[in-house]
């Protein structure tokens, strides 16, 4: 009998949901058992600070890969949103997959609920880590206050339900996954054109080591190339602006008659994430790297 392939992960609900999920793909595509090891990453150690506010990026990747890459591990499960785009040197995403509901979720407080650009109250306490969320909303809705939440999903859910926060910006995704009730908030999902997700939004990626030949055939049939290619568009696009978990950058692709459309957002935030401006476009191209090139060049300003 194989020994159980050993995969690393988070220990947040979120994503052992995930990684469990994963775990059940293994058995039924390619008859693999597999356990659970969880790691704790700096991320998830420390949350009495803002995201923007922490030293360095891959804040919920770092443990994992360096557990991989000492073979404490076989493979690890990501939220590819929260995946840097330098992949290090050993390591290979083996398979994309299992794209869910990319969009932005707004939960408010009932008297939160307003007029307003994103649909609050003037002077509404928003909650979020996210410097991305925290400049479209701006944009949308310049008499918002931003306040930084960190914490898991159901803690975020709380706070908000104790009237720590007026209303909370969440992923679709995770909220669906885990089934959460939301019963007495207000809610609000806006399409992309209103609101970008992160590149990679609702997608899950699996890190594999390069020389181990063995487990990525295991995940080969995992991968899902559709969801592979449209991500792929949107993470170059934040590559290509050098940027990590800091970036306010919101990109979202989908298939076109033309190949692919991009959507992009990039948000300048002065420095007490009280205002902000919002560049956006929207591009196309007969392949993902021709889009990619195109959402670069329309956000930089270069036209030629």
């Amino acid at each position: 009998m194989n020994p159980a392939v050993r995969i690393g992960t988070r220990g947040s609900d979120l994503a052992l949901w995930q990684s469990r999920r994963v775990a059940a793909l293994l058995l039924e595509l390619s008859g693999a058992a597999s356990e659970l090891v969880v790691v704790r990453t700096s991320g998830d150690a420390d949350r009495s600070r803002a995201l923007h506010e922490l030293p360095g990026s891959g804040f919920f990747t770092r443990e994992l890969q360096a557990a991989l890459a000492a073979g404490k591990v076989d493979l690890v499960v990501h939220s590819l949103k929260d995946l840097p785009t330098d992949e290090p040197a050993g390591l290979a995403v083996g398979a994309v997959l299992l794209r869910q509901d990319p969009r932005e979720l707004m939960l408010a407080r009932p008297e939160a609920v307003g007029g307003g650009g994103l649909g609050l109250a003037p002077g509404t306490v928003v909650g979020t880590s996210s410097l991305r969320r925290a400049g479209q909303a701006l944009a949308m809705q310049p008499d918002l206050v931003i306040r930084p939440l960190r914490g898991n999903l159901p803690t975020r859910l709380q706070r908000v339900r104790e009237g720590a926060f007026g209303a909370i910006l969440l992923a679709c995704a995770g909220v669906d996954r885990l089934g959460l009730d939301l019963q007495g908030l207000a809610t609000a999902r806006f399409e992309v054109e209103q609101f970008l997700p992160s590149p990679g939004q609702g997608a899950l990626a699996i890190e594999v080591r390069a020389d181990d030949a063995a487990v990525a055939r295991l995940v080969v049939p995992l991968n899902e190339p559709d969801v592979a290619e449209v991500t792929a568009c949107e993470r170059a696009v934040l590559k290509g602006l050098g940027g990590g978990c800091h970036l306010p950058l919101g990109a979202h692709a989908r298939r076109c008659a033309g190949g692919i459309e991009l959507l992009a957002a990039l948000a300048e935030l002065d420095e007490g994430v009280t205002r902000s401006s919002l560049r956006r476009v929207r591009v196309e191209g007969a392949v993902p790297q021709a889009a990619a090139r195109a959402a670069l060049a329309a956000l930089s300003g270069d036209r030629r």
